[in-house]
């Protein structure tokens, strides 16, 4: 490593993590906004869904195709074209005046955060070529991205208290501006050390089977899981997967060598990650709209109270990657993925109206512990796996099963909760058909709970007391439910990581590739 970059490594870290911060918060910083949402413009739960994964669709598509690009192109010639996007398409977000509009201008924010993530992943791996301090940058990196998901929907919450809804969007202008700059002065420019011409096949079949999955886990619960179409675009994505992984196997100079997979360190890495979001993501999606809609807590407010969640994050997470270095990656990440299931386990049985400074705040606390035993000890894992030619295609993999993983938690635990959220409304108002509630009204208050709360508010003040208090109990038993099926699912996993994941990892020693 030269001896400039050497001195100024934790300065690089320092603006990749900023980086890191504006590009993660796109995707909780809208939770805290969705009542907002539903209410100015007029979105259903299915769309209230969507605005939250127009952004993950593209960004999950499109990462292979980013972490490609920035090997054989420049990580920080990349990273900068996609971030002078993302900053000009957060505009086109911010003054959106319609659903439609919205979900475009979220998709173009997403497409363009996949050509920057896997940019600092892959510069944070050849920045530090020291195997303890690499797990320690993880380490800060990891708590970079578990602190932006926390704290988004409070930067939300303080936004949406003084401006409209499109201030969450607007923020990320100047922001971009500055870690554009920053890095230009701090960020070394780098390239795999191989000259590949583009896999544009791989890149084809990668990107269409990536983006067919990811649409069909986001319409699955609308469409039902096993309609045609829903089966459908499963077969193609599957279809496309498979040509990707023969396509790739027999090329040089591939993408992806999926080769890499056969290291058991890479797939329980990867899955341990993926596993993590999906329980992290599914419960933020509901607990934002927990805080909001049942507690009643403002924007900012329900925010701020998610901040438990962000400091425990800011601590644990870096001190979890020097656990894994005195204990193993196995047993932090087996441990903290049981940790979450507990945690999510303990969510199944919060009352709606439980103590905020006692179950509430544990429960985030506990659920903040388990994600951060996992998250950095799972990316070194991953990573440290990978000769230098495979940096970019691995950082690109390590944040599509993030994207993937968190997609399919919004997805399976939002129909989770609206499986029964739904038909518990339909039952409660049902009696009131007759006495001028039309289907339409009836229809409508099924879709959220906001719709539900505002179809109640139209009753007798007689009524409305019971009506509310049946609304919250059908959230409940939803929310219970979603929290239910994640701590299975985390619980499961713990099972298989200890039994897959080495406790010594399988490393290739990875020569830092730094053009300065």
């Amino acid at each position: 490593m030269p001896t400039t970059l050497h001195r100024r490594r934790w300065w690089v870290l320092g603006v990749l993590c900023l980086v890191v911060l504006i590009v993660v918060i796109d995707n909780t910083i809208v939770n805290v906004a969705l009542p907002v949402l539903s209410k100015d413009l007029h979105a259903s739960n299915s769309s209230l869904q969507w605005i939250v994964d127009a952004y993950s669709l593209p960004f999950a598509a499109l990462l292979l195709a980013g972490g490609g690009l920035s090997d054989r192109l420049g990580r920080k010639r990349v990273m900068h074209a996609g971030l002078g996007a993302f900053g000009a398409f957060s505009l086109m977000a911010a003054f959106s005046t319609s659903v439609a509009t919205l979900l475009v201008a979220r998709s173009l924010m997403g497409a363009a955060a996949a050509f920057i993530f896997p940019a600092t992943l892959s510069t944070v791996t050849i920045t530090f070529d020291d195997l303890n301090e690499r797990a320690k940058a993880f380490g800060l990196w990891g708590a970079a991205a578990g602190v932006a998901i926390a704290i988004g929907p409070v930067v939300g919450g303080a936004l949406l208290v003084h401006f409209w809804y499109g201030s969450i969007f607007l923020i990320n202008a100047p922001l971009v501006v500055i870690v554009i700059v920053a890095s230009a002065f701090v960020v070394p420019e780098s390239k795999s050390p191989r000259r590949r011409p583009l896999d544009l096949g791989g890149l084809i079949l990668g990107t269409t089977g990536v983006a067919t999955l990811t649409l069909a886990i986001i319409e699955g619960p609308a469409w039902g899981w096993r309609s045609g179409t829903t089966l459908s675009i499963f077969l193609l994505a599957l279809l496309s997967l498979a040509s990707f992984v023969l396509y790739e196997m027999r090329r040089q100079g591939p993408l992806l060598d999926v080769r890499i997979f056969a290291n058991r360190s890479f797939s329980a890495g990867a899955g341990a990650i993926a596993i993590n979001y999906f329980c992290l993501l599914g419960f933020i999606f509901l607990i934002t709209q927990y805080f909001q809609l049942i507690r009643g807590y403002s924007a900012l407010s329900a925010g701020v109270h998610t901040l438990p969640f962000a400091a425990v994050a800011m601590v644990a997470t870096p001190l979890s990657a020097v656990a894994a270095l005195k204990f193993g990656a196995r047993n932090v990440v087996s441990a903290g993925l049981m940790i979450l299931a507990g945690a999510l386990a303990w969510g199944d049985v919060v009352g709606a109206h439980a103590a905020y400074f006692g179950p509430v705040v544990a429960l985030m606390v506990t659920l903040a512990l388990g994600f951060s035993l996992v998250n950095a000890p799972s990316t070194a894992a991953l990573m440290s796996t990978l000769a230098p030619e495979q940096i970019g295609a691995g950082a690109a993999v390590n944040e599509t099963t993030r994207e993937l993983a968190g997609t399919m938690g919004v997805a399976v635990i939002g129909s989770v909760f609206s499986s029964l959220f739904g038909p518990a409304v339909r039952r409660a108002l049902r009696p009131y058909l007759s006495h001028g509630l039309s289907s339409a009204q009836l229809r409508h208050a099924a879709s959220s709970t906001h719709a539900a709360q505002l179809t109640v508010a139209h009753f007798p003040l007689a009524l409305q007391r019971g009506l509310n208090a049946q609304v919250t109990n059908a959230f409940m038993d939803g929310l219970h439910r979603g929290c239910l099926v994640g701590a299975v699912v985390a619980a499961l996993a713990a099972v298989l990581v200890f039994t897959r994941l080495p406790q010594n990892r399988e490393t290739h020693e990875c020569a830092p590739v730094v053009r300065v």
